[in-house]
């Protein structure tokens, strides 16, 4: 069909009649048909750096308490002693930091538990984890670390750095330690070690 043929049947073709009241309605109709199949409006689902913060620390710990409790299942040390170090355990070290990368400043294990203290940014410089073990009377405390980090132990704010050839110094307020020193002659009995990166 050309263009003239249909133009020619357009033109051949009449008006419907309509009612003067669909008429006078139609607009009203499209309206409301238009009203009834458009998609209703979403509400907008807000993301919450804070919620999400507050999850994962949570799931975290919860992580970190089956850990302590499946640990102290297993047994270890001298005459068939049960360990309570979390932190000999290289797994639960290797997962902390691949679930906070560059950002896990320590694992703390006291007699209040095991706390995990995270820097505002993932700013903490890569270096090898230090264990220390610091026991003060009966009360132990035990962390993994890195060289540079200013720890609160107990009553303690504690600089811990690592020397190049190996050692490892503690500063804190009237003290100072070194592990070429060798045991202390006070009520502190501290232990610390460089751990393998490839156990972890």
């Amino acid at each position: 069909m050309t263009d003239d043929e249909l133009n020619q049947k357009l033109k051949a073709a009449r008006t419907p009649k309509l009612a003067p009241d669909y008429v006078a309605d139609f607009p009203r109709l499209v309206f409301v048909r238009n009203r009834a199949t458009a998609p209703r409006p979403q509400a907008a689902r807000t993301f919450s750096p804070r919620l999400m913060w507050g999850a994962t620390i949570a799931l975290t710990c919860l992580m970190l308490g089956f850990t302590i409790g499946y640990l102290r299942l297993i047994p270890g040390g001298k005459n068939g002693e049960r360990t309570s170090d979390v932190l000999a355990n290289a797994k639960v070290i290797r997962e902390a930091m691949a679930m906070f990368p560059n950002q896990v400043r320590a694992i703390v294990q006291d007699d209040h538990g095991l706390k995990l203290v995270l820097a505002d940014q993932p700013d903490v410089p890569s270096s090898p984890p230090l264990y220390i073990q610091i026991c003060d009377g009966r009360e132990c405390s035990s962390l993994v670390t890195f060289s540079g980090q200013e720890i609160q132990v107990g009553q303690r704010k504690i600089t811990v750095l690592a020397e190049a050839r190996g050692g490892i110094i503690l500063a804190g307020d009237h003290f100072v330690w070194s592990s070429g020193e060798g045991p202390r002659g006070d009520h502190l009995k501290i232990q610390a070690r460089t751990l393998p990166q490839a156990a972890l």
